[in-house]
């Protein structure tokens, strides 16, 4: 009877001891895609998982960077017809037509020549006129471009793919299951704004990112316009603020329409979208980018599980915000 009060024992005392053992925060940045990433989680271990993710960052580069000569997408783009696809770039393909067929083709990642011609590719901006810009519509349209049998077969050898709309979203739901597999479930993780959370952090509350408020100027300093609660699920921000350039007076967005090949002229100046994958929140950011506000929120009425936050301007250029219903719980406006 001794010997199994003292067992006893032994086991509450150990199973206390392990109830008591906290998880440490781990937290590291770093750059990839041209862009900058912040990891943070909790981890009994406090295993530092940083050179592991950068790996995994640019092995993912060499299949969806444009700025790599001798990546998948680079040597898809040369009709390289030795090229062999990775799972990743299938993927990618496949989830970026199903966002293309909803959205009618206002995502498109079929639209690389036009983005080139513009200077917001991995080329120089070309000088651009009406017949120009008409000449490059031949090569878009994501219904030309088809994957079969682990080959791409484009109606036109010179359409050009870019999955820049999608791809950082994409490698943070990679991100996601490496950590996963390593038994860590609160995390945070930020590929350039693109933001996957998954769990809580060790006081036991959620996540809080940031979506910013429009700036006049890209080099304006960042403030911020709400602030979201994400707890297993992923936040994308596309604006036009940032990414542009001027010309005689005019400002020109780095948002293409695909259809029009022009940069986008409307009210809407920032879509934020809450989605349970990155890569989903990624591309329909984009995809409301070119559709604009009333025809995003036509979208939104029929999309349900997508949840999203437009800022836009009135006709008197004041800033107003649009929320859908599912997102008003997780979101808290910043008085400015």
């Amino acid at each position: 009877m001794q010997k199994i009060t003292i067992t006893l024992f032994i086991l509450f005392t150990l199973l206390a001891c392990k109830q008591k053992e906290k998880s440490q925060l781990v937290k590291f940045n770093g750059e990839a895609q041209g862009t900058y990433y912040t990891i943070t989680y909790y981890d009994k271990s406090a295993t530092n998982y940083q050179i592991q993710i950068d790996s995994i960052l640019n092995a993912f580069d060499q299949c969806a960077s444009l700025w790599k000569p001798t990546s998948i997408i680079s040597r898809v783009n040369r009709n390289d017809s030795t090229v062999v696809l990775d799972e990743y770039f299938m993927d990618i393909f496949k989830k970026s037509m199903n966002i293309s067929e909803e959205t009618e083709g206002a995502f498109d990642v079929t639209v690389g020549q036009v983005v080139n011609a513009w200077g917001f590719g991995f080329t120089s901006r070309s000088k651009l006129d009406k017949n120009k810009v008409d000449s490059l519509l031949q090569y878009i349209g994501y219904k030309t471009v088809m994957l079969i049998n682990g080959k791409i077969i484009k109606k036109n050898p010179n359409t050009l793919l870019d999955y820049n709309a999608i791809a950082q979203g994409y490698s943070g739901d990679i991100l996601a299951k490496f950590l996963e597999s390593k038994g860590i479930f609160n995390y945070l993780i930020d590929i350039g704004g693109e933001v996957l959370g998954k769990g809580k952090k060790e006081d036991g509350n959620p996540w809080t990112v940031g979506i910013e408020k429009p700036a006049k100027n890209a080099e304006d300093a960042s403030i911020l316009e709400a602030k979201v609660k994400l707890t297993n699920m992923a936040l994308a921000t596309s604006g036009n603020y940032r990414k542009y350039f001027e010309e005689n007076g005019i400002r020109y967005s780095h948002t293409i329409d695909p259809k029009t090949g022009y940069p986008v002229k409307h009210t809407l100046l920032s879509a934020s979208v809450l989605a349970d994958e990155c890569w989903k929140a990624d591309g329909y950011a984009t995809a409301f980018m070119v559709l604009g506000l009333e025809k995003s929120k036509e979208f939104l009425q029929k999309k349900k599980e997508i949840q999203a936050y437009f800022i836009y301007s009135d006709e008197n250029g004041n800033l107003k915000t649009y929320t859908t219903e599912g997102l008003k719980s997780f979101l808290e406006e910043i008085p400015n």
